[in-house]
């Protein structure tokens, strides 16, 4: 499973701008006013900050999603401490938004409705088996606690350091590592009974 497949239907703005400025140069182009440099962020790490909230929340907000962790990012700038890395802090933002977005619907619709959508429109061609394996490997993430499924999708899908993702989450790594555990090895089990040879 590819974080490109994670990532939800949306078109990618160009996500590596050619003159690539430090994050803290565009930062502090921001807090002087310039939008431009704010644009230029968002063109950098929209399709992260998309890939890990696509499978904790689905895709039918998706959209909104992005905007509101950008949202809030912009309005935060004047409190981002520079000590810190941007994108760390981003996906704080972005852990936020998806604890708010589930906090704020009493019942989630399954997005493995929209997981199946995507994988029909772009993988038509993969044989049955595969489709079939894809679709166990995605119920299985779908069927972890939340907390569990932010730390295999940032470092298992995202490939995010360990440290990155308990500054972004405000745990310790200890805590990262033991739900990383918990969470293969739930997935493990799903597969297992579900007939998967591991």
């Amino acid at each position: 499973m590819t974080a490109q497949r994670l990532a939800g239907p949306a078109t990618v703005i160009n996500s590596c701008p050619s003159a690539r400025e430090p994050d803290h140069d565009l930062v502090q182009q921001c807090l002087q006013g310039d939008s431009q440099s704010f644009r230029q962020l968002y063109q950098r790490h929209q399709q992260k900050v998309r890939s890990i909230l696509y499978p904790l929340c689905g895709a039918e907000h998706l959209d909104d999603l992005v905007q509101e962790v950008f949202l809030r990012a912009w309005k935060g700038l004047p409190k981002f401490q520079r000590t810190a890395q941007f994108s760390t802090w981003l996906y704080r933002i972005t852990w936020n938004v998806a604890c708010d977005q589930r906090r704020g619907f009493a019942r989630l619709r399954s997005h493995l409705e929209n997981l199946s959508t995507l994988v029909s429109e772009h993988y038509q061609d993969l044989d049955l088996m595969h489709l079939h394996y894809q679709d166990l490997v995605e119920r299985s993430i779908a069927q972890l606690r939340l907390e569990h499924r932010v730390v295999l999708v940032m470092h298992d899908l995202e490939e995010l350091p360990q440290k990155e993702i308990a500054e972004a989450l405000n745990i310790p790594v200890g805590t990262v590592k033991s739900r990383l555990f918990y969470a293969r090895a739930q997935v493990r089990k799903f597969l297992q009974q579900e007939g998967v040879q591991l």
